[in-house]
């Protein structure tokens, strides 16, 4: 499957109507689109004509639990259930991959199992799933706990987790069934396997209902760049989404994580390294500063502390001077490989509160780029052939406006250089991504 020449893997993070904080209310953008299955459906398409590799969906599972009239200032960032919504976009395109995060700590394997079958089988071959263990108390309190499972407990389970949803993915060989309706048999009998599994968190018989997904597994994503989540995305993960702020740090990162797969005896092309990038597209350099700008000038102050607040800990920053450094806390449960990200970015560029808010507001820690669309396309081909990534996570500012700009711009940028395809040449998500198929456990 690999080709002659090594090209950029490209994901759509959609959200809304933009990444940035403000973006809903950017003059441009329809902030009723956030409600809209018909916008999604819009972007998934456009997605689709540039040849992304796929589109993305975050989620969690709750709102923060402060005041809701600050709450009333920001858009709700992830408004729907996504595999929901990826079923229901899966019959509005034909290639492009179709990624959702679900979280290990808060659904059981067997669900997930079955939901992602499902989707595979609804999208001929094009499902993905964003492994998460969440970090914060507010979606702890959804599901009858007091705080979050610990962080390093969430990891240690989510392992076990994975095992057993992949089992349940082998509960059918593949082409069991016979539909014979002489003899009687719908099904050949010998290509069925009951899992029985029994484990430190998890007890699960099986089978599966559904057939063996298209894909043999969805492919399996995971956003964790801390030490725990470096060592699961090792031993799980086929694409990895990071967020790195330096060419120097991306490169690091990328080393490190590529290295650790010899020990799980993976080649390390199995796995895809896509650090997000938020673009922000103008005819020329200072057209592209003042688009950011604009959108910086919208952020409402409040709101933004609130998103750092939320970052670092859930930390009360309030009660700090908003033009005064960012303070010293403690180690949380929560996102750290985020909070240690915002910390030394802080530290490094000795930046107040508001500074640092401005930059999480953005794009919540991973990097923005401006400029003309050749110069987006030097930077990102940089860090593609100098050891820092195999692909890249596009966040656009605003939709539908920022991922049109990068598909009408930058995608043919990228293919004059012959970095990035002109068609797509397979039809299932392992085909774009140039991963194999999963033997099953059972051959």
């Amino acid at each position: 499957m690999a080709t002659s020449k090594r090209q950029i893997k490209l994901g759509a993070f959609l959200q809304g109507v933009g990444h940035h904080l403000a973006a809903w209310r950017h003059p441009d953008v329809n902030p009723a689109d956030a409600t809209s299955l018909a916008h999604l459906k819009n972007l998934a398409q456009i997605a689709e004509r540039g040849k992304f590799d796929a589109i993305f969906f975050a989620d969690t599972l709750g709102l923060p639990q402060i005041d809701k009239r600050l709450l009333a200032k920001g858009a709700i960032p992830y408004f729907w259930e996504p595999l929901t919504v990826l079923a229901a976009i899966a019959g509005s395109t034909d290639k492009i991959g179709l990624i959702s995060t679900v979280s290990t700590s808060y659904l059981q394997p067997y669900h997930l199992a079955r939901l992602f079958a499902s989707l595979d089988h609804i999208s001929a071959g094009r499902a993905g799933w964003n492994l998460v263990t969440s970090g914060t108390d507010f979606e702890a309190n959804n599901f009858n706990l007091n705080t979050q499972i610990p962080h390093t407990e969430r990891y240690q389970r989510a392992r076990e987790y994975v095992d057993v949803v992949k089992g349940l993915w082998d509960s059918w060989d593949d082409h069991p069934y016979l539909f014979d309706q002489e003899s009687g048999n719908f099904f050949d009998p010998e290509k069925l396997h009951f899992l029985n599994h029994q484990g430190t968190y998890f007890s699960v018989t099986g089978p599966l209902q559904s057939a063996r997904p298209v894909q043999g597994y969805p492919v399996i994503v995971q956003a964790g760049s801390s030490e725990d989540g470096q060592a699961l995305a090792a031993a799980t993960a086929e694409i990895v989404f990071t967020a790195q702020q330096s060419l120097a740090g991306a490169q690091a990162f990328y080393k490190g994580l590529k290295d650790r797969l010899a020990a799980e005896g993976r080649h390390p092309d199995s796995l895809k390294v896509m650090p997000g990038v938020m673009p922000i597209i103008g005819n020329t350099e200072q057209e592209a500063q003042d688009k950011y700008e604009q959108l910086q000038a919208l952020i409402d102050p409040a709101v933004g502390i609130a998103l750092l607040s939320a970052f670092l800990g859930n930390i009360d920053l309030s009660k700090h001077s908003i033009d005064g450094p960012v303070p010293d806390f403690p180690d949380t449960e929560g996102w750290q490989s985020r909070q240690q990200l915002l910390v030394n970015l802080a530290r490094t560029e000795n930046l107040t509160i508001r500074q640092l808010y401005q930059k999480v507001a953005g794009a919540r820690g991973h990097r923005i780029i401006t400029g003309t669309a050749s110069s987006i396309a030097d930077q990102l081909e940089i860090w593609f052939t100098q050891g820092a990534a195999d692909g890249f996570n596009i966040l656009p500012a605003t939709f539908p406006q920022g991922l049109t700009d990068f598909v009408e711009q930058v995608i043919p940028e990228l293919q004059r250089r012959g970095l990035f395809r002109t068609e797509y040449t397979g039809n299932t998500l392992r085909d774009h991504l140039e991963l194999n198929r999963p033997r099953s456990q059972y051959q």
